[in-house]
Order: C-alpha cells, then sequence, then structure tokens
C-alpha cells in the first residue's frame, strides 16, 4: 500500500527540477546578449552560410548512416538489462549474449562488405 509520506522525495525532486529550469530560462533570457542587427539575424546553421534553396536533395548514404547508426544504436540498449542481471541469467544468458553479440557483428560485417559506410562510392 503506498503512503503519501513515500511520495515526498519525488515531489521535492520534481519541485527542484521544475525550478531549476524556471530559473535557467528567466536567468538566461536577462543575462543573454541583447545585439540585433543584419549579421545577427542572418541564417546560420552548421558553420556553413545559407546558399540556394533549401529543398536541395541530401544523399542517400548521410540517411543510409544516420539509419544504421540509430539501428546500431538500439541493439547496444539491449546490452543494459544483461549488464544489471548478469549473476542472475547464468550461463544460458551468457550463451543468449553471446549469440546476440554474433549476430551483432554479422550485421555489421554485412553493412560493412556492403559498402554503406563508404562515403566515396
Amino acid at each position: 500500500m503506498s503512503v503519501p509520506e513515500n511520495y515526498i522525495p519525488i515531489l521535492i525532486q520534481a519541485a527542484v527540477s521544475i525550478g531549476f529550469v524556471i530559473v535557467t530560462i528567466i536567468s538566461s533570457s536577462l543575462l543573454g546578449p541583447k545585439v540585433k542587427g543584419k549579421v545577427k539575424e542572418e541564417v546560420f546553421e552548421s558553420g556553413y552560410k545559407s546558399v540556394g534553396d533549401a529543398r536541395t536533395p541530401f544523399s542517400v548514404k548521410y540517411f543510409l548512416t544516420a539509419i544504421l547508426f540509430v539501428l546500431f544504436d538500439i541493439e547496444i540498449v539491449f546490452f543494459y538489462p544483461y549488464a544489471v542481471n548478469f549473476k542472475h541469467f547464468g550461463v544460458e544468458g551468457f550463451m543468449a549474449i553471446v549469440t546476440f553479440v554474433a549476430i551483432f557483428f554479422i550485421a555489421f560485417f554485412y553493412v560493412l562488405k556492403r559498402g554503406a559506410l563508404d562515403w566515396d562510392k
């Protein structure tokens, strides 16, 4: 059964985090620079000046690399439950994670073999 006193630390943490966000937003607007001008209001992104149309197509390699990064990054997240409970899983869990890593490396070498990470092609 939950008692209201058990929620006090959670409420304190929520109040501190919300307070931090509010103080940060207010202080940044008060202390931040307020210089306006032609150069300041010019569009600027990633260190390059904007040239041409915003609809310029990107290379498929860019999107393929981004998708592969997300896929492999999500697969790495599955290591966390094993790392937390590795003693509980025993040998059977160890063999399951070895199988998972083997499949992971097979997929990675397949991607390398196909040249998906080669920017020169």
